[in-house]
């Protein structure tokens, strides 16, 4: 189990390297990139990118079940098997493949012309982007059961190398798109279509000669391909409300707004993405040993395991949710120099949804190692997709674009703190004795944490002559708080302890390396 920990624990440092490198160039290349395309041609490469995510959810669905799948074949140790339902699994995958090519290319299509709010100067570009999007899809589709194999594995570090490689490449193309040969945006998606191709190019070979079993052969065991496909098929309904709360969103919007409102919610949607990929790499490096214990029938360590990580995922969140509601506006004039209008509102409850998503997500994780899904996704799209009809209305009735982030703020709350709770208690033997200190201690951490930081706001904002010296005083002042909140009121003792030895470890090891030279 120690050793197990250490796993955890190194995985999620090289992820969070990965994650810090990642979000730097691609912060950067954003700002770059709005610069360059114009707030017009940004929003609509936004808008497509929609388009074809209100497809990709199929794609979502079905790599969740082949991670959960291979990962638990990994924990019970059965080679044959493992082998049998990596192929299986890439056979399903390209069959889905072609069938998301043609509906993308006729109903997405469709909706491009019809649907979306695009000058017509514009229709050329956004046709030409779809079609890429759509073989790019593709390809990532057949892709999923290679990259599930690296996570099951828990091979971070060529993850996060590959990641970084990908912002990199990303990056050169921003150079490039300044000496671009014909129209911008075609030439930057063409570009982004090259990197996307060579990414999965490696991903596969690496694959092939780490992995014995992803050598793929010609394989349809009925059994296996029945439960992955019952899994994932109940999965994709809950895919279906995640999407649209993010891509169907965009859409929504651009129905009723023009492509600057959409670049405004991407600006926010790029911040609040890159808080979250705190969040999906801890998870990512968590996730297969919850699952791994589970099958391997240590469920009392896996509980534990998930609990814990809930609250310190909680925490993380907490670090940049708190920060970010009060720098808003400064964040996003030092980031890009020209804000579109409604960022800042947009931004700031969309952080503060992700940081109450933490517990929805990290709850999911208890039915995953189950392979128990079907209840949640028969209650999720009711809850989630309720929030898509009240925001279509409140547009009609000509309320604010923000709007829609308050009406799924509300569905998330309930998703994350009454029924995934309800269903782990029901599927997974969790009990309430269990949940609500988890709930209550990350309330006691949140409202000791923005104390101090709200009343400096209230008192001195309005005498603060710019954004920098907002940014330099809300932002360390709201760590610091969040830290010590955590330090004093979210950790228990063991925890603690655990963290001051690790610690002392380093410091050991350091002054050691330090005196050997």
């Amino acid at each position: 189990m120690g050793n197990n920990n250490k796993t955890i624990a190194k995985n999620t440092i090289v992820l969070y390297f990965r994650m810090i490198v990642t979000i730097i160039i691609s912060l950067y290349t954003s700002r770059v990139v709005l610069r360059v395309l114009g707030v017009e041609d940004f929003g609509i490469y936004h808008s497509v990118g929609g388009v074809v995510g209100m497809f990709a959810f199929i794609n979502g669905a079905m790599a969740t079940g082949s991670s959960r799948f291979l990962t638990a074949e990994l924990g019970t140790g059965n080679f044959d098997k493992l082998k049998r339902t990596f192929s299986t699994v890439l056979t399903v995958h390209f069959c889905l493949a072609v069938l998301f090519a043609l509906v993308l290319e006729t109903v997405g299509m469709w909706f491009l012309h019809n649907k979306l709010i695009i000058p017509e100067n514009r229709m050329s570009a956004a046709t030409f982007l779809l079609h890429l999007s759509a073989l790019s899809s593709l390809l990532s589709i057949t892709q999923v059961p290679y990259s599930a194999s690296i996570v099951s594995h828990e091979k971070m570090g060529i993850y996060a190398y590959t990641s970084i490689t990908d912002a990199v490449l990303k990056l050169l193309i921003v150079y490039a798109l300044t000496l671009a040969p014909f129209d911008q945006l075609k030439f930057y998606a063409l570009l982004g279509f090259i990197v996307n191709v060579a990414m999965l190019l490696f991903y596969r070979f690496y694959c092939l000669k780490h992995f014995p079993e992803t050598h793929y052969q010609f394989v349809a065991d009925k059994k296996i391909m029945k439960s992955i496909i019952s899994f994932s098929g109940w999965g994709l309904l809950g895919s279906i409300a995640r999407m649209l709360q993010f891509q169907g969103s965009t859409v929504l919007i651009n129905m009723f707004f023009n492509p600057s409102v959409v670049a405004a919610r991407a600006v926010a949607n790029q911040v609040n993405g890159t808080a979250v990929h705190f969040i999906n790499s801890f998870r990512t490096a968590v996730n297969p040993q919850i699952i791994k214990r589970y099958t391997g029938e240590q469920k009392e360590s896996s509980k534990k395991l998930l609990l814990e990580t809930t609250k310190l995922a909680y925490y993380i969140m907490l670090v940049l949710a708190l920060p970010i509601c009060f720098v808003a506006r400064p964040l996003l004039y030092l980031w890009l120099g020209q804000v579109p209008e409604h960022s800042v509102a947009f931004l700031q409850v969309t952080i503060i949804t992700s940081l109450i998503d933490v517990f929805d997500i990290s709850f999911l994780s208890a039915l995953w190692a189950k392979g128990r899904i079907r209840e949640n996704a028969l209650v999720s799209p009711f809850v989630l997709f309720a929030a898509f009809p009240i925001a279509y209305i409140m547009f009609r009735m000509g309320m604010p674009p923000v709007s829609i982030c308050w009406a799924f703020m509300v569905s998330i709350i309930v998703m994350g703190m009454v029924v995934k709770p309800m269903l782990i208690i029901k599927y997974v033997d969790y009990t309430w004795g269990e949940i609500i200190p988890v709930f209550v201690t990350c309330g006691k951490v949140t409202l000791a944490s923005a104390i101090i930081p709200t009343v400096v706001f209230l008192l001195f904002d309005n005498q603060m002559s710019n954004d920098l010296i907002r940014f330099l005083i809300y932002v360390p002042i709201s760590v610091m708080c969040v830290l010590l909140s955590v330090w004093t009121l979210g950790l228990n003792s063991r925890m603690r302890d655990s963290i001051m030895s690790f610690a002392s470890t380093v410091l050991k090891r350091r002054n050691h390396h330090d005196g050997r030279e």
